[in-house]
């Protein structure tokens, strides 16, 4: 995908917020239930807790009216949602239902590319300011408990429920958006999956060796279309689904994990969520300032991936 067009019309972040339920399992109580240990899955993960329970939609809404809300703005001027999920309430709507219930007349849809849905999201918002839009609503919420097997130990300490989202506004000049690239691979679907109305069903080893791949092949790909290189990225913000994976692809990209922003040991994976919940802890402790260049990338089921820079600040105060 080619970096982003000269006289585009941009766009900021101005503003964000999060939602993770207050029921926490910690490895501890997981181990009471199977044959595993605290010590085994921090090994293995670095996920020491997660989170439980609510719904999509509630976390979604409670995420999306504190984005709102920083903003300062009225709900009824957003002029689209897009919701990434992979573990919806319902067959549809789930946007809409967010719209509803923030008091919102726009347009609203529903967006899954697994864990990469996020980045899927983002970008697409990005695409509807280009093209008019003055305000969009970008969530990534999940309840990926509902689908997890309690009983497996290879996948019952990864997944855990909670939301995110970003409020963008339109703004003159260029905005934050430097490069994106999205990419999918179809015959890597067997790998992670969850059948309708199944669990989730992982090849452990796999879905290792091809994340790390098509993770820094996306972000080296957004870094060319940017024209710039790993040592000018002042954060990145991977998917939060295995520190080893995280480890790997910044070795592989030449990024120190000083300058990866990381929140799964207490958060778990929560798929599409888990890139907004890092990037707004990471604004919320002030390790991004105006100007920064944020790398955001990510992988998930499908197989799919994405990634962006983003030029933090922009035509808004950060």
């Amino acid at each position: 995908m080619p970096a982003t067009r000269p006289g585009a019309r941009g766009a900021v972040v101005s503003g964000w917020g999060t939602a993770l339920p207050e029921k926490v399992i910690t490895n501890d109580e997981l181990a009471a239930t199977m044959d595993t240990s605290d010590e085994w899955i921090v090994a293995r993960t670095g996920i020491r807790e997660r989170r439980i329970g609510g719904s999509t939609v509630g976390l979604a809404v409670e995420a999306g009216r504190q984005a709102i809300e920083m903003a300062g703005l009225d709900p009824a001027r957003i002029d689209g949602v897009v919701l990434a999920t992979t573990s919806p309430d319902e067959q549809w709507g789930n946007a809409a239902l967010v719209q509803n219930e923030l008091g919102m007349r726009c347009g609203a849809f529903d967006v899954n590319a697994a864990c990469s849905g996020f980045m899927y999201a983002l970008i697409t918002a990005h695409g509807m300011i280009a093209m008019g839009a003055d305000r969009v609503l970008v969530i990534g919420a999940e309840t990926l408990s509902r689908i997890t097997d309690w009983d497996d130990r290879g996948t019952a300490p990864l997944f855990a429920d909670g939301a995110g989202a970003l409020v963008l506004e339109s703004c003159e000049g260029p905005g934050q958006l430097l490069a994106w690239e999205l990419d999918a691979d179809g015959s890597a679907l067997s790998i992670l999956r969850s059948d309708v109305g199944g669990p989730i069903k992982m090849e452990g080893k796999e879905v290792f060796r091809r994340a790390v791949r098509i993770m820094v092949d996306s972000a080296q790909k957004s870094m060319r279309h940017a024209g710039v290189t790993a040592d000018d990225i002042a954060l990145i913000v991977p998917h939060q689904a295995n520190i080893r994976i995280i480890d790997a692809a910044c070795e592989r990209l030449g990024i120190e994990r000083e300058r990866a922003a990381v929140v799964l040991d207490r958060t778990g994976n929560t798929s599409s969520a888990s890139i907004p919940l890092a990037l707004a802890d990471a604004l919320d402790h002030g390790r991004v300032k105006n100007g920064d260049l944020v790398l955001l990338v990510g992988f998930g089921g499908g197989m799919t991936a994405g990634s962006c820079i983003l030029r933090w600040g922009g035509g808004l105060d950060a």
